[in-house]
């Protein structure tokens, strides 16, 4: 049961209207106290460990740690997984394109294309070929004086270190969830 804040009218003439939902919410899936104390610990620890290996642009870890904690480990294993392997197909497809392509606009496309066909041939799903195609993004499109084959390693590692850090955070805390008042631990 979700609280429906907004819905508009279909513009459908006929006995069944169809509504549009523009935001809801399920009790379920808000975030606990726990999950955004699990979430604050694991970014804080993510950009520590970023800022000891001297990474340059160590908010990406702290942005990746946010963006795979899930509330339990079988949830954030796969989704850990999927993106440090997109990470990886973005950071190798970004540095080719800025080797030979510089900034070019139709090699940008080609590249998202690309790396579409990457993800179907390696079984990334969706999320995954987003996450490459983000990362794609920041190493083309953002003018550096570095060669792109190390922003790229910057890129992969400092991501790589957020998503192992929620890992890990996932794995030793566990989240407690309540539903119709039981309280279940993960």
């Amino acid at each position: 049961m979700g609280f429906r804040a907004l819905s508009l009218p279909a513009r459908r003439k006929g006995s069944h209207d169809l509504a549009v939902k523009l935001w809801s919410w399920k009790k379920e899936n808000r975030p606990s106290v726990s999950h955004a104390a699990r979430t604050a610990v694991a970014a804080t620890l993510s950009i520590s460990i970023a800022w000891l290996l001297q990474l340059p642009e160590a908010y990406w870890a702290a942005i990746a740690t946010v963006v795979v904690m899930e509330s339990n480990l079988g949830s954030t294993l796969p989704l850990a997984l999927q993106r440090i392997v997109a990470s990886a197909l973005g950071a190798s497809v970004g540095v080719i394109e800025s080797t030979y392509f510089r900034q070019n606009l139709v090699a940008f496309g080609f590249a998202i294309f690309l790396l579409g066909l990457l993800s179907l041939t390696f079984r990334v799903e969706k999320t995954g070929y987003r996450y490459a195609c983000i990362t794609l993004a920041i190493i083309v499109l953002i003018p550096r004086s570095d060669a792109p084959w190390i922003i790229a390693i910057h890129r992969f590692i400092e991501v790589s270190v957020g998503i192992l850090v929620a890992l890990a955070v996932v794995a030793v805390w566990r989240e407690e969830q309540r539903f119709l008042g039981r309280t279940d631990v993960e």
